[in-house]
């Protein structure tokens, strides 16, 4: 745990990843977490069914519908959102605790997300994960060999709004080499997260 200038705990730095599917998230998010001391990721709740090899409470906390939509209703969420007819959202109280006990937190999630903490949690910090170009994202969107036709234009148009919405977000990096990306990645957390002198 950082201390604060004055010797007091410091409270905990949110980071908020996103950017387009197929930009590299997931696989920054893994590195900045092997690579950073003491942060955090925050497991998001989920209606999806686990897919092999994930575990309730280690990759998501699978809820059902009914579940999830007590608990949008009565507040509990920090953000969610509606992805392919399942829901996705990030637990209000799993974040504040940490935060509250002076741990930076790093959640990966969509633009609709980013702009729900920014309202809520406005000292978080947004980090938009861009391609080189919509090209480079069109062709690692194919090399991954998972999506229909459909579903590739699909998200080359949602890229396209997102990348439209990224000026809003504190910090750009562009992942052209993951291993840079990765580097300046974990070199924006660790200025962040320094408490300020």
């Amino acid at each position: 745990m950082l201390e604060a200038p004055s010797g007091q705990t410091r409270k905990g730095r949110l980071f908020v990843l996103g950017g387009p599917s197929g930009v590299g998230k997931g696989t920054l998010r893994v590195q900045a977490l092997a690579d950073i001391d003491g942060l955090n990721y925050s497991i998001s709740c989920t209606t999806r069914k686990p897919r092999a090899g994930e575990r309730h409470d280690v990759d998501y906390h699978f809820i059902t519908h009914e579940d999830f939509e007590d608990k949008a209703a009565r507040g509990l969420f920090l953000e969610y959102a509606t992805v392919h007819k399942d829901r996705y959202g990030t637990l209000r109280e799993d974040v504040v605790r940490e935060l509250d006990a002076g741990r930076d937190v790093l959640l990966e999630i969509d633009v609709q997300g980013a702009w729900q903490v920014r309202k809520l949690l406005p000292e978080s910090v947004l980090i938009f994960i861009a391609p080189p170009s919509l090209e480079a994202l069109e062709e690692r969107l194919r090399l991954r060999g998972t999506e229909s036709e459909d579903k590739i234009k699909l998200r080359l148009e949602n890229a396209k709004k997102e990348m439209e919405q990224s000026s809003g977000y504190d910090h750009v990096i562009v992942n052209d080499v993951l291993d840079r990306a990765s580097k300046e990645l974990r070199k924006l957390i660790l200025s962040e997260r320094s408490p300020s002198p």
